[in-house]
């Protein structure tokens, strides 16, 4: 049984994943917008990795006997000035919810649940992939600057990225 300690803060962190898929289907619109289709696909594929964070949580709360408790998502930014603006967001964005996860596991710690230390533990290392990631993404805009042939080909590059359904345990 899951202590409502623990359900609270998982509640709380399933919205934080909602939004996140949010804030990554805005993102997606503004790139459209751009008729960017790779950085379309990449966004696509981080709205869907996003859902099935949220879903993994979810599910975790209901096989531990908790109670869900959805709560409203924010709306999210719309605009930016570049693909650049936008990744940098992304970053941050990431870099917070690694914090977000970590401050779960605190909670996890406090209330000595080792079974949630351990699911959170494949939430922590994908946090550490997704940095990493969006970090590539990040330094080739950084040095691509104004190049719109540059652009180009790491539009086709992101067109090749793929959604895996993680497989949460």
């Amino acid at each position: 049984m899951i202590s409502q300690e623990m359900e609270k803060a998982f509640n709380s962190q399933i919205n934080a994943e909602l939004y996140s898929e949010y804030l990554y289907l805005s993102m997606k619109a503004y790139v459209s917008r751009l008729n960017l289709p790779g950085f379309i696909n990449w966004f696509d594929v981080q709205v869907q990795e996003e859902h099935a964070h949220a879903m993994g949580m979810f599910d975790y709360v209901i096989s531990r006997g908790g109670k869900i408790e959805l709560l409203a998502i924010d709306k999210p930014e719309t605009d930016w000035e570049s693909p650049l603006e936008v990744f940098e967001h992304v970053l941050k964005h990431e870099q917070l919810v690694t914090s977000l996860i970590n401050k779960l596991m605190d909670v996890a710690e406090s209330s000595h649940d080792r079974a949630a230390l351990s699911f959170l533990d494949w939430y922590l290392k994908e946090q550490v992939e997704e940095e990493k990631n969006v970090g590539n993404v990040l330094a080739t805009l950084r040095l691509i600057k104004n190049d719109a042939n540059a652009l180009l080909l790491l539009d086709k590059d992101l067109a090749t990225r793929v959604f895996n359904p993680p497989i949460i345990a």
